[in-house]
């Protein structure tokens, strides 16, 4: 196995501390590290400052920021946080820590060698995205009892996909599958009677960030 000096580097966009707004652990306090750079362009993407500017810092240096809060849960994101081989030894690092690490990918990248303690919380993209064609669905396979799936619902035709999708799937049977409403495209409360009408077995998600904060950069 591999020695983690801490020397490693990555181009990280942002740290910060919020409230975590999505996936199962919606509400709770969070230590966010937002890596720069995606190789995914969806079409209602709220990140795309994320996409080039960051600063390199190494990953004992941002252990420090992240042990600085005060809170058990950490998230790892994007961009897609997984386009940075050093994000692994990172991940490692905090998990060694005593911390909870969640860690959101757009599903386009290879998750087999996700250390298998973190979570992950895993985005399909649907049509309404734009980038239906990236989805690595090899990835599926790897995908441990303890990780989420999500599907961002732009409209119905992207609801109809999704549902097909978790009802004709066994492995996503196994997981967490959330819903969420594309900020400003689907209102959550018409995604909420869609799954009743279905009874589709899936947890509706609200960006509680937003509801809080609106569409304020960093949270």
């Amino acid at each position: 196995m591999k020695t983690v000096t801490g020397d490693e580097r990555l181009l990280i966009n942002e740290i910060f501390y919020s409230i975590q707004g999505e996936s199962s652990y919606s509400g709770q306090p969070c230590a966010f590290v937002r890596l720069t750079a995606c190789n995914l362009r969806c079409t209602y993407c709220d990140t795309e400052y994320a996409f080039h500017e960051g600063s390199w810092m190494t990953v004992g240096e941002i252990v420090a920021r992240v042990l600085s809060y005060p809170t058990q849960l950490v998230e790892i994101t994007g961009g897609e946080p997984l386009l940075q081989k050093s994000v692994h030894p990172l991940v490692s690092r905090i998990l060694e820590s005593g911390k909870h690490v969640l860690i959101e990918t757009g599903g386009s990248v290879d998750i087999s060698v996700v250390d298998p303690r973190a979570v992950i919380v895993y985005d399909i993209k649907c049509p309404g995205s734009g980038m239906v064609e990236k989805n690595r669905w090899e990835n599926l396979d790897h995908l441990r009892d303890h990780d989420e799936v999500k599907f961002v619902i732009s409209s119905r035709e992207d609801y109809e996909w999704a549902r097909q999708l978790v009802t004709g799937n066994k492995t996503l049977a196994r997981h967490m599958v959330l819903f969420s409403a594309a900020w400003g495209r689907l209102s959550p409360a018409q995604l909420a009677d869609w799954i009743l009408e279905d009874r589709l077995p899936v947890r509706l998600q609200v960006q509680l960030h937003k509801i809080l904060w609106g569409e304020k950069r960093g949270v």
